[in-house]
């Protein structure tokens, strides 16, 4: 399979190739010998391709990219051939060593800058009009552009890292709200089903004609865990858009879990106040769970006492309270995973969540959450 990077390596390789031939791109070079000019031959043209060619595979093995184009580019230099185009080739080779080369960098690089200074030797014993000063400040350009290329290189790494740690991060976010899920799911259902099974033994022994709806009500608590779970699992499967706002609990079905609430033996009153109005996915679900962990809270610690729930329609936020009556409940957490969770839910909608008992007795739960659009 060829990779996207040969592709751009081998076209750079082709342009610089044939702009190494072209007459008029001839003054634009790496010229560092400036020796007595001998006339081009087949051995200028092969040294010339050597620069230019091995560019094709610079991101592959850039260390072998690098060696073929420095030893052809010294030899240029040295037999004093006219300057080419094709001597950029040792620049962008060097970047790519600079932003690709792995391992033994450097080792490479101390190499590479040892056969630079037996040239610089080289060209001065041959009768090169340069200066040691020339050849220290060329050696500074090409350190100069083996630096961009590692710079190019660290950025890389650390952009890498950046979407690692982004991805774990996303990761770990989804694990806890699922864990929400399971427990906001698990939990009420669970809660109400052995509340009610106990209820429907009592009946069993004192009335059984009445025993038929305790157990047609757990029945029907079971058949909603099931529902719900499913739900479930579908976004855990989905990979696009399956998550549909249709199949997620919202504040049409809160009075569903005041009423299986009151099945459940818990004495349960709902009041809306102001104008319901369409929230986003992510509102609606946050207000029923509230309302869930709330009620289930109230079914565990203080089953039997009565129990308000109460949902007021803002123009800009919703606010939940639900409290419980009586001195039992003073047992009630006041945290917890599910109400922990439910404190993260909310934060991240900008909203706000307070569970505490009442001074007056019994306790209260009120969530505080702003509208937002799905736009």
């Amino acid at each position: 399979m060829i990779r996207p990077g040969w592709w751009r390596d081998g076209g750079i390789a082709a342009v610089l190739t044939l702009l190494a031939f072209v007459p008029t791109m001839d003054a634009i070079a790496a010229q560092i010998g400036n020796l007595p000019v001998r006339p081009q031959d087949a051995l200028a043209v092969t040294l010339t391709l050597a620069q230019t060619v091995p560019l094709a595979v610079g991101s592959r093995w850039p260390a072998a990219c690098l060696s073929i184009i420095s030893a052809a580019f010294m030899a240029h230099q040295a037999l004093g051939y006219p300057q080419t185009f094709g001597s950029i080739g040792l620049y962008l080779a060097l970047y790519a060593a600079g932003a690709h080369q792995q391992r033994f960098r450097l080792g490479l690089a101390a190499v590479w800058t040892a056969a630079y200074v037996a040239l610089a030797v080289l060209l001065l014993n041959l009768g090169s009009p340069n200066r040691v000063q020339d050849f220290v400040a060329f050696y500074l350009v090409l350190g100069v552009i083996w630096m961009t290329g590692t710079g190019m290189r660290r950025w890389r790494a650390e952009e890498a890292e950046r979407r690692r740690l982004s991805a774990s991060l996303a990761t770990a976010a989804e694990r806890a709200r699922i864990a929400r899920e399971l427990h906001d799911v698990v939990t009420h259902h669970v809660t109400a089903m052995v509340i009610q099974a106990d209820a429907a033994q009592f009946l069993v022994e004192s009335a059984p004609d009445r025993a038929g709806n305790g157990l047609a009500a757990i029945s029907d608590t079971g058949r909603r865990a099931l529902t719900e779970l499913r739900h479930l699992l579908d976004v855990l499967e989905a990979t696009g858009d399956s998550a549909t706002a249709d199949r997620t609990p919202t504040l049409g079905t809160i009075s569903d879990l005041v009423e299986q609430a009151r099945v459940s033996g818990q004495p349960v009153e709902l009041a809306e106040h102001g104008e319901r109005r369409a929230q986003s996915v992510d509102v609606e679900l946050a207000a029923y769970r509230v309302v869930q962990e709330a009620l289930t809270n109230a079914i565990k610690h203080a089953t039997g006492q009565p129990t308000t729930v109460t949902v007021h329609h803002h123009d800009d936020r919703l606010d939940i309270e639900v409290t419980t009556d009586g001195a039992a409940t003073a047992g009630l957490p006041v945290s917890g995973r599910g109400l922990n969770g439910l404190r993260a839910r909310l934060r991240m909608l900008d909203g706000d969540l307070l569970a505490a008992p009442r001074p007056e007795g019994g306790f209260r739960v009120h969530a505080t959450i702003p509208f937002r659009s799905d736009s």
